[in-house]
């Protein structure tokens, strides 16, 4: 097996919590699991509370619609321009205290738009500037958080970690954070903001209850200094060699492609074409949460009945459904059917994907892979999300759809001659 696992549990470990004399934590495997969890609902409740509230805060001050969307982007953008950078300090530096100092940009910037939403007042241009700092954040965290696994969960127990912390992320992304949200900005800006602040910090503190060690191996003492620009190199050389992670990464690029096209042009399309009212439109957009969770409750048993490469397998499936039905039908009821397999399949993609490179890839090289993993996730869809609007202005929305349903449809083909048995064997 490629990728190291420490198996430390002393509780001196550096930042655990320490333990009574003469006792020993019980299950590492499964606190740490739990801490994990509990880090990645709470983080991912407030990114879901903010990703709401920074475009309304935007809309207050401005009726300009591209600045009103540059202020969306400032939280996803830092993606392409720093994800490889940090995939470098991730592989250099200790991960949880990595996670700390996302936490701590986080704190900064979400007390630094509190403390002026009691005084002088939010500006245009105090949005930007949290935005980016709360978007690199998400970078450094989301890239250490998913380096940190391996070292923090045994082998045996990582599916279970990351089935439930995939789903804290559905939950706090696409359903709890977004409702919170209303309910706190109703309340007042400040007391949203306010509670933003507590739930970063609380799960800052949680980190302490981690148990191990998580810097990743220090070159020989000897070994020849190598520039940042050469280490994202060999990063991004390591994905493109290997055929297994290298076919997984154009797939997933052309499945965000399809994602980032549908939830572009649905609003639209369900809109003028569906004819549907806000009500109905919330149910469609329901169906993709709802599978989302779905394949959050499922994905071990569907595992243990299909094994991972056939649950991978059908989420190539269910995303052809999602995207092709609009193209097929206008029938609320399909869509949704098909939104609801393409959520479902989502999750189960992301878990079986998640669990099999934290077992192939080595620990030095967690977080560059991870970074170059996902710019091919995160710059794909904004790519299909501009490329769906020029089909459609060029054929219709209905012709958009399709073009994206034949496009998804060369993945499985491309799937079951890359992705074997063999393949996904331990290295």
């Amino acid at each position: 097996m490629a990728t190291t696992v420490h198996e430390r549990t002393e509780a001196a470990a550096s930042g655990g919590a320490l333990a009574l004399e003469g006792s020993s934590p019980p299950d590492p495997g499964r606190r740490n699991t739990a801490v994990l969890v509990g880090f990645t609902a709470a983080t991912n409740l407030a990114d879901g509370v903010m990703k709401m509230a920074l475009p309304l805060f935007a809309a207050q001050l401005t009726g300009s619609p591209a600045q009103v969307t540059a202020v969306s982007l400032t939280l996803t953008l830092p993606w392409l321009f720093v994800a490889l950078h940090v995939g470098v300090l991730v592989d250099r530096f200790d991960r949880r205290r990595l996670l700390w100092g996302a936490s701590a940009m986080r704190l900064a910037a979400m007390g630094w738009l509190t403390l002026s939403a009691v005084t002088d007042g939010i500006t245009l241009g105090r949005l930007f500037a949290a935005g980016v700092i709360l978007g690199v954040a998400d970078v450094l965290a989301s890239t250490s958080g998913s380096a940190l696994v391996p070292a923090a969960v045994p082998e045996a127990g990582r599916e279970r970690a990351n089935t439930w912390m995939v789903g804290a992320e559905t939950v706090g992304q696409e359903f709890a954070g977004p409702f919170v949200g209303g309910l706190l900005l109703a309340a007042g800006t400040g007391l949203a903001l306010g509670v933003i602040s507590v739930s970063y910090a609380v799960a800052a503190l949680a980190l302490l209850l981690l148990v191990g060690s998580f810097r990743p191996g220090r070159p020989a003492p000897d070994a020849p200094r190598v520039s940042v620009n050469s280490r994202i190199a060999e990063g991004l050389r390591f994905l493109w060699r290997d055929r297994l992670l290298r076919t997984l990464s154009v797939v997933v690029a052309v499945l965000s492609a399809v994602w980032g096209a549908w939830l572009a042009l649905m609003p639209l399309y369900a809109k003028q074409v569906m004819e549907l009212g806000p009500q109905q439109y919330g149910i469609l957009l329901s169906a993709l949460g709802i599978g989302g969770l779905a394949g959050t409750v499922a994905v071990t048993w569907v595992n243990r009945l299909l094994g991972a490469r056939r649950a991978m397998f059908a989420d190539l499936i269910g995303t052809i459904a999602m995207v092709a039905l609009p193209a097929l039908t206008t029938n609320i009821w399909a869509v949704a059917a098909g939104a609801f397999v393409g959520g479902m399949g989502g999750t189960l993609w992301s878990v079986n994907a998640r669990t099999i490179t934290q077992r192939m890839v080595p620990d030095g090289m967690l977080g560059r892979y991870g970074a170059a993993a996902r710019l091919f996730n995160f710059g794909a869809m904004p790519l299909g999300a501009a490329l769906v609007g020029l089909l459609a202005e060029l054929g219709g929305m209905r012709l958009a759809f399709g073009v994206f349903a034949v496009a998804t449809a060369a993945t499985p083909v491309l799937f079951l001659k890359n992705v074997t048995r063999s393949a996904l064997r331990p290295r």
